[in-house]
Parts: C-alpha cells; structure tokens; sequence
C-alpha cells in the first residue's frame, strides 16, 4: 500500500522563498512595464490632443476671417444699394413713380437678402467642417490606438 505523506503540505521546509521572490519580481517588471507602455500612449495622446488644438484654434481663426470678409461683403453690398435707390428717389417726378421704384427696390432686396443669407450659410457651414475635422480624426486615431492594445 502507497503511503501518503502528509508532512509536506505543511511543512515549512517544503517552501521555497527564492520562488516566491522570483514570482513577485516577475510580476513587478511586468506591472511597470505595463505601466510604461500606458504611459508612452497616454503622452502621444496628450500630444496628438495639443496638436489638434491648436490646428482647430487655427481654422477656427481662419474661418472667422472668412465669415468675417463675407459679412463685410454684404454690408458694402447692401450699402451700394440703398445709396443708389436713394440717388434714383431723388429723381422721382410723381407718386406713381415713387410707389414704382420702391416696389421694385423692396422685391429686388428681398432676392438679395435671400442670396446673402444662403452665401453665409454655406460659408459658416464649410467653416464648421473644416473645424470639426481635426478633432473628429483625432478621436477617431486615439480610440483606434487604444482598441489595438
């Protein structure tokens, strides 16, 4: 009959405490190697952000030049036209006349603010993207960056 030795689950002389440092030591290196690598991508990430910011802060200043000139570009617009309608009322003989050109000022300003107000909207649109874009793929490269690990 086989004996079992039941001395040995008990025993001190039985452990070993070269293995368990070794065990620990493994699991420190690969516990601040782990900590490294979240590290390195925590900085690029940081850095990428600092990157992407300060693209948008420059589109976004681009852009307010844009929708600036065209805004500016309406009112001269605008302007030029009421001027001129001022010029042609100082030339009216009759009422008829009058009701006439201010008729035909108010359709033709209408048409314009309408043009003017479809400009500036693609125009605040296109500023929109452009703005939204860098910070879009940069969300989009972070998230990929750190579902590959």
């Amino acid at each position: 009959m086989a004996t079992i030795k039941t001395d040995d689950v008990f025993s001190i002389a039985s452990f070993d405490p070269s293995k368990l440092a070794e065990s620990f030591r493994e699991f420190a290196e690969k516990g601040a190697q782990q900590s490294k690598d979240a590290y390195a991508k925590l900085k690029t990430a940081g850095e990428e952000a600092g990157k992407t910011l300060e693209a948008t802060v420059q589109t976004a200043q681009a852009g307010t030049v844009e929708i600036g000139l065209k805004a500016i570009d309406v009112l001269r617009v605008n302007a030029e036209s009421s001027l001129s309608h001022m010029e042609a009322l100082l030339g009216v003989k009759s009422i008829a006349e009058f009701v006439e050109l201010q008729t035909s000022f108010l359709r033709k300003q209408a048409e314009i603010a309408v043009d003017q107000a479809k400009s500036m909207q693609e125009t605040t649109k296109q500023v929109a993207e452009k703005l939204a874009k860098p910070s879009k793929e940069a969300a989009e490269k972070a998230m990929a960056s750190f579902k590959v690990a």
